[in-house]
């Protein structure tokens, strides 16, 4: 294998694919990169086995061949070296690198030994705005249960509803560890027409939405992406296509809870506040919660327009902190919240304004932005 390529479409293929390989004791081959000199262009892939990243780049290949790489190794030597024209070649177990002055050999593994990346049998296809799906996970993804005990919940929801009236399509996602709900609708125009009338539903392992993520943040120059994400769907896997990166992955099997029936219709209090105000005010409490239990207690005061925030530990003491806030409804509520899931809710918003609503101690709250029902997030309550 022979081939020559820039440093900056070699380094920025490294950096979308890398990520992927880790310290794999029982399959070392994991932890190595598949490098692929084809008639036109470059292949790097990498695989943990439940997913895999490819990234394809210009270059001027003189022979083909393939071989694989410590990833690591291999990112960390091309990100030092200068934006220049590098010289790759590969004999056996061997590979050379040049690029001007610079020259190193890096002992490789022969391709044959790294897994087949099977191919995908494509059902439907939906092409949509990178930046609104990047968005959209960064508001549901903190929800995922962080244990596996229950698989369906250490994924993302999601859900495409075609409206044939308008021809428009609202993507719904939606993520919960049963002590929290996120949930974010957006509706757009695909680019492409999209003919399936139909509703369907998959769910994408946290961990795959978390590498789509980090791909769709990466902002490298010279890099065609035309700012559209494609997705393929097929019965038990789903990839995405990004300019030249492809990851591919498995799909969780199962039913996802009918979330739905958890989220309240009416309520009997509705506080609408300044959000960077009720953040303040909630870590200012947070700091005499309670170790391992994060509780943080939420009482409405609708004569003084205000919202209060009360902590307190034997070890610590304790403190009450007020917020302003517009409350409609009588009720003198009081309501304990893990504070963690608090904050990562707010944290997910974008307006200045928020609106919590709540009906008494025992039920879930709800926060809202004021001008926009298209995002949700619910935290049921620590019950005293």
């Amino acid at each position: 294998m022979k081939f020559s390529c820039l440093q900056n479409n070699l380094q920025y293929a490294l950096t979308c694919t890398t990520h992927l390989a880790n310290k794999n004791l029982n399959l070392p081959i994991l932890n190595n990169i598949l490098l692929q000199a084809e008639e036109t262009s470059i292949r790097l892939t990498t695989t943990n086995l439940e997913m895999a990243i490819g990234c394809t780049f210009r270059g001027k290949i003189e022979e083909k061949g393939e071989t694989t790489l410590p990833s690591k190794l291999f990112l960390d030597y091309i990100h030092l070296l200068p934006k220049d024209r590098i010289d790759i070649v590969s004999n056996q177990d061997i590979c050379s690198i040049s690029c001007g002055k610079d020259q190193t050999k890096i002992k490789g593994t022969a391709a044959s030994e790294f897994p087949l990346i099977p191919s995908v049998t494509i059902e439907k296809t939906l092409r949509l705005p990178a930046e609104l799906f990047k968005n959209a996970i960064a508001r549901v993804i903190f929800a995922t249960a962080s244990q596996e005990s229950r698989p369906v919940l250490a994924g993302v929801f999601m859900k495409i509803s075609p409206e044939s009236k308008t021809s428009q399509v609202q993507l719904t996602l939606a993520a919960t560890d049963s002590y929290r709900l996120a949930e974010v609708k957006f509706l757009f125009s695909p680019p492409d027409s999209f003919d399936d009338q139909n509703e369907s539903t998959v769910i994408v392992p946290v961990k795959t939405m978390m590498e789509i993520y980090r791909i769709l943040s990466l902002d490298y120059e010279d890099i065609d992406t035309d700012n559209l994400l494609t997705i393929h769907f097929s019965q038990n896997q789903i990839v995405f296509l990004y300019g030249s990166v492809e990851l591919i992955s498995r799909t969780i099997e199962g039913a996802y809870p009918d979330y739905q029936q958890i989220i309240p219709h009416q309520f009997q209090t509705q506080i609408v506040l300044d959000r960077e105000d009720f953040q303040k005010a909630i870590k200012t409490a947070s700091l005499f919660s309670k170790n391992n239990l994060y509780d943080v207690s939420i009482s409405v005061e609708p004569e003084q327009n205000l919202l209060s925030m009360k902590a307190m530990d034997a070890n610590k003491g304790e403190n009450i902190t007020y917020c302003s806030a517009q409350i409609q409804g009588s009720s003198n509520t009081t309501i304990t919240l893990n504070f963690r899931y608090l904050l990562d809710g707010l944290n997910a918003f974008s307006k200045e304004q928020v609106v919590l609503q709540m009906i008494d101690a025992n039920n879930p709250c709800l926060l809202t932005e004021k001008e926009n029902q298209l995002y949700q997030y619910l935290i049921m309550p620590i019950r005293q």
